[in-house]
């Protein structure tokens, strides 16, 4: 069955986006990050366009990565998360995966594990954000412990920043300055920035960048829109009209009556609702698009409808016309914001069955 609502991805726009990553990042390597099924845009679509334009993939797990690998994927791909006992690290191995060593029991499961080859792998350190992470302490020990062994065949060095959203954060030069100190010691390989940094950080550009978020369109800073940036959305989120109703002055739209219309109104339903990955709590005046013109969203979000305030259009609406929810205008941080959330989580909520 068919519903109203509809998403598009633009490749196009995925070019130009990388295009910016390469701006800022020079002659880093490329680890495109497409985790969450690339962020809700489809994970294999994403794969497969990818492949043979940046260095390597990275995926939360290894089970998205057996996913790529078998789909035909031979790039290099790295699994953020690494293995959480044997059989994955076997996994690993089979399927030519690069894990991410966070913990140090992966060591140690690393040296005592028969291998058919010596594996890439990565040693996380936990710089500042205290989620995923080795100590500096424990890295220097794991390195000592792996630079030697048949098991591997290179080690790479990564950390994440944990407000590189906000450049001006005082914990990101501290971070940077233990990951400086940590990387010069050991002297392989190294990635810190992921798209925030990129974007704001170029003393966090090492080897390797990890762009996420704005490979997609969406704004990785908190003080700076897409278009500011110079991105463009790969996703947009449509529907269409249904119905047009007037309303009149004190007489309230949708659920729990929360939004009570001042003047004589005409509204335009939507066929859209949080049964299709539309947020729930965007508030009265979220932009939607409907010929080209923003106009505000009223009331409660319903399951599979919205209201949408088109008392400006002079009757230039009709059923069946288009009404973007995101895109270039309205972009998907302008909603996730009315929403109070992030655009992160619409685009991967939304795209979930892409």
């Amino acid at each position: 069955m068919q519903r109203s609502a509809s998403v598009e991805i633009n490749l196009d726009a995925l070019t130009h986006n990388l295009s910016v990553v390469r701006e800022h990042a020079g002659d880093a390597n490329i680890m495109a990050v497409i985790k969450a099924n690339a962020y809700g845009h489809g994970m294999l679509k994403v794969a497969l366009y990818l492949e043979d334009k940046v260095d390597a993939l990275a995926v939360a797990c290894a089970e998205e990565a057996i996913v790529l690998r078998e789909a035909g994927i031979k790039t290099r791909i790295v699994v953020l998360q690494g293995f959480h006992h044997a059989d994955q690290l076997r996994q690993c191995d089979l399927f030519r995966l690069e894990p991410v060593c966070h913990q140090y029991w992966q060591i140690d499961l690393l040296l005592q594990t028969t291998l058919n080859q010596p594996l890439k792998i990565w040693l996380k350190a936990d710089t500042g954000m205290h989620r995923l992470g080795m100590s500096v302490e424990e890295i220097k020990q794991a390195f000592q412990k792996l630079n030697n062994s048949r098991q591997i065949e290179k080690i790479h060095l990564m950390s994440h920043f944990a407000n590189a959203d906000e450049p001006e954060n005082a914990l990101n030069q501290e971070q940077l300055k233990r990951f400086d100190d940590l990387q010069s010691s050991l002297s392989t390989e190294a990635s810190l920035a992921n798209s925030a940094a990129i974007m704001s950080m170029p003393a966090a550009i090492k080897d390797w960048v990890r762009p996420g978020v704005m490979l997609y369109g969406a704004s990785p800073l908190a003080n700076k829109s897409a278009p500011e940036l110079g991105l463009k959305p790969v996703m947009s989120l449509a529907s269409q009209v249904i119905a047009i109703t007037d309303v009149k002055a004190g007489e309230a739209v949708g659920y729990g009556s929360s939004w009570v219309s001042e003047t004589d109104s005409k509204m335009a339903v939507v066929a859209i609702g949080y049964g299709d990955g539309y947020p729930r709590h965007a508030t009265s005046g979220t932009p939607v698009n409907i010929n080209g013109r923003l106009c505000p969203l009223v009331g409660r979000v319903s399951m599979d409808m919205i209201c949408v305030d088109i008392s400006e259009m002079d009757d230039t609406v009709n059923i069946g016309d288009s009404a973007i929810l995101w895109a270039q205008k309205p972009a998907v941080d302008e909603v996730a914001h009315s929403a109070g959330t992030i655009g992160y989580e619409l685009l991967c909520h939304v795209g979930k069955d892409q």
